[in-house]
């Protein structure tokens, strides 16, 4: 394990803080016209996803954490547990539906995440960043009406419900941030 201290923080660089493993989010150099520079630091609580501010010495010192990420497909669900499949060893591993984050309503079976680790302990999925999904369930549009950023709710196949245009109908295909949930664009054919 390396150490690295907080003058060395970069976006996404995870750390042990008290116990818990951290993940920068924001940081500034801050040096005052008198007293010790510091750095100002934003940073999530990896596990529960909580996120506090902090300033540090720039010297502090902590242990890097090394967050594992492994390729994985979702297989299926059964009742409150999630089986993922490693791609290498074809490992089965349950992941309980509270772990996971709150955008997996976007992924469907079959659709490649990553599961994280630290220390062989896994802690959630990260999930791809945009899908392609098919509407299952959607009024039909009105013709004619053609007033922007109107949009109605709209069900996808994973039974994950999102607002699409009014051009949107059932049976289409849509691409979608995973992120914030918003529709980006219809798919081709």
């Amino acid at each position: 394990m390396g150490t690295i201290t907080a003058g060395e923080f970069r976006n996404g660089k995870t750390f042990e803080y008290e116990g818990k493993i951290m993940q920068v989010v924001e940081f500034q150099h801050v040096k005052p016209g008198k007293g010790a520079a510091f750095v100002r630091t934003k940073m999530k609580n990896i596990i529960t996803g909580g996120v506090t501010e902090t300033s540090f010495n720039p010297t502090a010192k902590f242990e890097e954490a090394f967050i594992d990420r492994i390729d994985v497909q979702y297989s299926y669900s059964d009742g409150d547990l999630y089986y993922f499949m490693d791609q290498e060893t074809f490992d089965m591993t349950p992941i309980a539906a509270a772990d996971l984050p709150k955008n997996f309503k976007f992924v469907k079976e079959n659709d490649m995440c990553k599961l994280l680790s630290y220390k062989g302990k896994v802690f959630s999925v990260e999930i791809p960043t945009f899908v392609e999904l098919e509407v299952s369930d959607t009024e039909p549009g009105v013709r004619g009406d053609t007033a922007t950023n109107v949009t109605k709710p709209a069900t996808l196949e994973t039974g994950a419900e999102i607002k699409v245009p009014l051009f949107i109908n059932t049976g289409d295909k849509i691409r979608i941030d995973t992120r914030t949930g918003e529709y980006l664009e219809r798919c081709k054919g």
